[in-house]
């Protein structure tokens, strides 16, 4: 680790921390809350690597899905052709629809599903960025410090960022290079926590990266439990059926990503609310990594 003690962390002049997990437990909540804290205090970067996927990699995409839509509708038609009106996505760090609206769910195209081959065709186009934004991280640290003088750094990782490693390969590129870079933190949930993220999701579904031999054999074994084929499944309850089972796949991937840093919890991470709370919290998890490393 970058850090072999606390008393080292809170003494640095450069913190550089990366924080993953499963959405919903706190990532993206401290990353907003270090770049909201006033620079004289030690103000955060916050490279969200969401937002970097859905602006530098993946923009033109949902930008062309929208044009797409647009051109079946007379209208728009008619304005797009004469360059008359602009179409983009206005994607930000807490508003990532206009790509989830673009990876889609697969099934029914009168509920709104795609044909899976195009489905995994997104999804594969999302696997990539996401490498390549979760690499962008290091340049990232350097144009923070250069271009707008911040010391601290976070990147808030994608949930789906253990799809795209192996964790338990020491020579994962992706990981080999985050290591060496930054402190790597898992906010690791609770059975509880699982419980609710299945919940919130059952009330509003949205699409998801998985490793595509996870999603083909989820996508076999739900239209054989479920007798539908690709144009009569439904494409909401698919990925509500798939969530839970993705949450208990993805969970040894974590674990095993934590082996290359320190881990909090989700009740830790609840009780920070400034950053020198959050210095504190990662001090103690890099003291009680220690003792092991």
């Amino acid at each position: 680790m970058i850090y072999p003690s606390g008393e080292t962390y809170l003494e640095a002049s450069e913190k550089r921390v990366l924080l993953f997990g499963m959405s919903g437990l706190g990532k993206t909540y401290l990353s907003n809350m270090l770049r909201n804290a006033p620079a004289d205090r030690g103000g955060w970067f916050h490279y969200s690597v969401d937002y970097r996927i859905g602006t530098r990699y993946m923009g033109e995409y949902i930008a062309d899905n929208f044009k797409r839509e647009a051109m079946k509708v007379p209208l728009l038609r008619e304005l797009l052709m004469s360059d008359s009106v602009y179409i983009a996505s206005n994607i930000t760090f807490n508003n990532l629809a206009p790509l989830s609206t673009y990876l889609g769910k697969p099934g029914d195209p009168a509920k709104g599903g795609l044909p899976f081959a195009e489905y995994m065709k997104r999804q594969d186009q999302h696997r990539q960025a996401e490498i390549d934004a979760t690499l962008d991280t290091r340049p990232f640290i350097a144009r923070a410090g250069d271009l707008y003088g911040y010391r601290n750094f976070v990147c808030d990782t994608s949930g789906s960022v253990c799809e795209v490693v192996n964790p338990w390969d020491p020579q994962d590129p992706v990981l080999s290079q985050l290591s060496k870079t930054l402190l790597m933190v898992w906010i690791k949930g609770s059975d509880a926590h699982t419980e609710e993220l299945v919940r919130r999701f059952d009330r509003a579904p949205k699409p998801m990266y998985y490793q595509p031999d996870f999603l083909t054999r989820m996508w076999e074994e739900y239209r054989t439990s479920h007798n539908v084929t690709e144009d009569s499944c439904d494409p909401d309850h698919f990925v509500r059926w798939t969530y839970a089972k993705a949450l208990a796949h993805r969970q040894p991937r974590y674990a095993a990503m934590a082996e290359w840093g320190v881990t909090v919890t989700a009740e830790e991470v609840a009780l920070v609310k400034s950053p020198a709370d959050f210095d504190a919290l990662i001090a103690r998890a890099i003291d009680r990594k220690a003792p092991d490393a």
